[in-house]
């Protein structure tokens, strides 16, 4: 299969049956591994992920997919022509992270499927570690490495489900004021070593192998989710079906996002960041109807609180920055009323693809 073999996909309603379906006979894996990097207009750092995964290749039978969101940098003609071997995937519509990925699982014929953010780059030995823990732990469905920086700072690794608790501890500060306790911290897991493998509830979607079996038996990327959340719910379906959710240390990959992330230190309330938190906020309340119910209720109302708060807090000052401070407060709490309305309190996702607006 070469880039011009797979189809260009141009209808949702295609990409809704793909969603639904699951790969074939389990016995049949002519490749060990089949990754899968999903990009919106990320040429460059997509070509230095694919390098990265060049070079760790080794002897694996690897098959590569490359499902591009409808780029308009170039992205998919500099993978077919640097890299003609990769599966590239070209999309008519940003399909959403989750959804992207569908396409290229259900092409997927390897018995692990590896999926790596088009900003992430594989460490030496990485691919081979991963996949040498995995078939001594059948009991795992899906597992994580430890993310760094370019400067190889740690990144949020080994993450434990969200709950309002644990938001609030979060959103409050008391979970940084106190990193190291197991109850303030819980939700990043700050109290533990990193250095320590563990049994983890989910792990960051920059980069996973997950068993075959484990796809076929839960289901893909639930495609409501267009962007964030994504991997938490799939993380929780492959544990409510018994499976394990591992982190492991020695499994090392650098992540830009993550690192370009750390420098925002303020909310930036552009048009597009504003969209963006809009979209995380619709996709926070679309996990907590699934998964919580009326707890979907429960985290717009914290949220909501803490935006009011932080606006009150800071009103009683004239410093220029603090006043910024409430502007941005009040627009988040305007965010959130236009999610909680766009989802209908987070019972349907909006159609696809999520657009800006």
């Amino acid at each position: 299969m070469n880039a011009t073999s797979i189809p260009v996909i141009d209808k949702l309603e295609k990409i809704d049956k793909l969603d639904s379906m699951i790969p074939g006979d389990p016995s049949a894996h002519p490749f060990d591994m089949s990754l899968i990097i999903v990009s919106f207009n990320t040429r460059d750092v997509l070509r230095e992920s694919l390098q990265s995964v060049e070079r760790e290749r080794g002897d694996f039978r690897l098959e590569i997919f490359v499902v591009d969101n409808n780029s308009n940098d170039g992205s998919a003609e500099m993978v077919e022509t640097e890299f003609p071997h990769v599966n590239l995937v070209c999309s008519k519509v940003n399909l959403g992270f989750g959804a992207a990925n569908n396409v290229a699982m259900e092409l997927a014929q390897g018995r692990y499927v590896v999926l790596l953010n088009s900003d992430a780059f594989l460490c030496p030995d990485s691919l081979k570690l991963s996949v040498q823990y995995m078939d001594k732990h059948p009991d795992v469905g899906l597992a994580g490495g430890r993310l760094v920086g370019r400067d190889f700072s740690l990144q949020p690794s080994a993450r434990m489900f969200p709950g309002i608790l644990s938001e609030f501890l979060v959103a409050s500060g008391l979970a940084h004021r106190f990193p190291k306790s197991r109850f303030f911290g819980r939700l990043d897991r700050t109290w533990a070593n990193p250095m320590q493998p563990a049994e983890v509830d989910w792990v960051p979607g920059a980069f996973s192998i997950i068993r075959t079996e484990t796809l076929r038996k839960v289901g893909f990327f639930d495609p409501d989710f267009f962007l964030y959340s994504e991997e938490v719910d799939l993380c929780r379906r492959i544990q409510d079906a018994g499976h394990k959710i591992m982190y492991w240390p020695d499994v090392v990959v650098v992540h830009v996002g993550g690192e370009s992330s750390r420098q925002i230190k303020t909310l930036e309330m552009s048009s597009t960041g504003a969209q963006l938190i809009r979209w995380r906020m619709r996709s926070t309340l679309l996990y907590y109807r699934k998964h919580h119910g009326a707890g979907a209720w429960g985290i717009k109302m914290l949220e909501l609180a803490i935006f009011h708060m932080t606006a009150v807090r800071n009103s009683l000052s004239s410093d220029p920055q603090r006043k910024e401070r409430v502007r941005q407060s009040r627009n988040l709490v305007r965010l959130m009323h236009q999610a909680w309305e766009d989802t209908n309190g987070g019972r349907a996702s909006p159609p696809r693809p999520w657009k800006f607006d």
